[in-house]
């Protein structure tokens, strides 16, 4: 009798362990094992407290694998494309498309380099074949501004032809008016923390099964140092590219500037500011797909998918730095009063001088603003000029720009920053 109550309480404890794995499979969250479990005996309690943990079990978990490939159906998006939706979408897409790309172009400054790319992809693309484009996330406002100043008002006037986004559901969802207002500009609704398998990934599925054009932020949120660095690319994008019954074309592009439109925090987008973008050539990934057609683990795919477009968005993001800097340079030479020293002191600040391997000579003392002014009552006083403002700025003891002190002149050494600078963008590119 004693040896099958054990008997029979080690089968209880291998089924637990393994439901254990199971739940944790499914749900990404680890059981406590510290928790105390009842004995079970043969009595009516305990028969009922099993039944209904196996209906449980039998509801919530799949035999299937953590990943798969979940197709869309055409009838997951009816709501959304109601008649009276589409009469509005007709309506308000235009016309925000237009005032954005007015207050883009208009009241601030627009370098597009690309933008041929963009547009081919957009009119000259196989017919059912839908379009995915992929960039950075740096303000609130990136969509709809960018996207705006990025197409022509002829082609902004069409609402049927523009792009499908996400947003979350928490944000631009809270209430009747937000949701009916953000649904009538083609926005879709995204549940954070649901899971690639949501609703809303299977809307913006459906949108490319259609043929359409789907854009979408890999970050999956906005940049937390206003733009400097761009984040990894989550697993959702790569869901987008291998779910979807047509294989997307993939265009990506990263723009710099908008953390000056758009601040954090700020409710009002700020107007004269520069925002430059690159468009990049579509990213092909046939070679994964094939090596879909071999049963390989579905989430192995999603990943190398988003780490392949994220690679390339680092790439762009590198390319872009550089032509902001050069276009700045240039600008600066012909509309800017500042002096040789000062442009060359601002192309030095945004040297990275940590892949140069200089990092250790450069310290936060360098910085002209913050440098410690001289305190030597002996030395004779220097007239006030913006050579001697840069020397003292660059000069503190323990800093790089010391060992060129009062050795280079002002625009000599504005041409050493501007080379440095490149050198710190092949650096980072190799």
């Amino acid at each position: 009798m004693i040896g099958d109550w054990i008997e029979g309480g080690d089968l209880w404890k291998t089924k637990a362990r393994l439901l254990q794995i199971r739940l944790k499979d499914r749900f990404r969250v680890a059981v406590d094992r510290h928790r105390r479990r009842p004995r079970f005996s043969d009595g009516y309690f305990s028969q009922r407290w099993l039944q209904r943990f196996g209906n449980f079990r039998t509801d919530s978990l799949s035999s299937s694998p953590t990943f798969y490939r979940k197709s869309v159906g055409n009838d997951v998006d009816a709501e959304e494309d109601s008649i009276f939706t589409r009469m509005l979408r007709a309506l308000a897409v235009p016309v925000i498309g237009n005032v954005c790309h007015v207050f883009m172009h208009g009241l601030n400054r627009v370098q597009i380099y690309g933008a041929e790319k963009l547009h081919q992809a957009l009119l000259n693309r196989p017919e059912k074949q839908p379009l995915l484009t992929v960039s950075n996330h740096v303000a609130s406002m990136d969509d709809p501004l960018v996207i705006a100043s990025l197409l022509p008002p002829s082609i902004l006037l069409d609402a049927h032809r523009l792009r499908w986004t996400l947003c979350a559901t928490d944000r631009c969802f809270c209430n009747p008016v937000t949701s009916a207002f953000f649904r009538s500009v083609k926005v879709l609704p995204l549940s954070r923390g649901d899971g690639i398998y949501q609703k809303g990934m299977d809307l913006a599925i459906s949108k490319l099964n259609h043929g359409g054009w789907v854009h979408i932020f890999p970050e999956g949120s906005r940049s937390r140092d206003g733009g400097r660095t761009i984040g990894p690319a989550k697993r959702g994008v790569g869901r987008l590219v291998l779910d979807a019954d047509n294989t997307p074309l993939v265009v990506p592009f990263v723009h710099i500037g908008m953390q000056d439109i758009m601040p954090i925090g700020a409710k009002i987008p700020q107007i004269g500011k520069t925002v430059t973008v690159l468009i990049g050539d579509p990213i092909y990934l046939n070679d994964l797909l094939i090596e879909g057609n071999h049963n390989e683990a579905r989430g192995n795919l999603y990943d190398a998918v988003s780490s392949r477009i994220g690679d390339r968005l680092q790439e762009l993001k590198l390319q872009v730095e550089r032509l902001a800097i050069e276009q700045q340079y240039l600008h600066s030479q012909t509309s800017s009063p500042l002096s040789n020293t000062q442009r060359a002191a601002g192309i030095l600040q945004q040297i990275d001088w940590e892949s140069l391997g200089m990092g250790s000579y450069v310290t936060p003392q360098d910085d002209p603003v913050t440098a410690k002014p001289n305190t030597d009552l002996t030395r004779p006083k220097e007239p006030e000029s913006h050579d001697r403002y840069f020397r003292m700025g660059f000069s503190y003891e323990g800093g790089f720009v010391s060992r060129i002190r009062c050795c280079m002149d002002p625009t000599e050494l504005m041409g050493f920053a501007a080379r440095g600078l490149f050198i710190s963008i092949r650096a980072k590119e190799m």
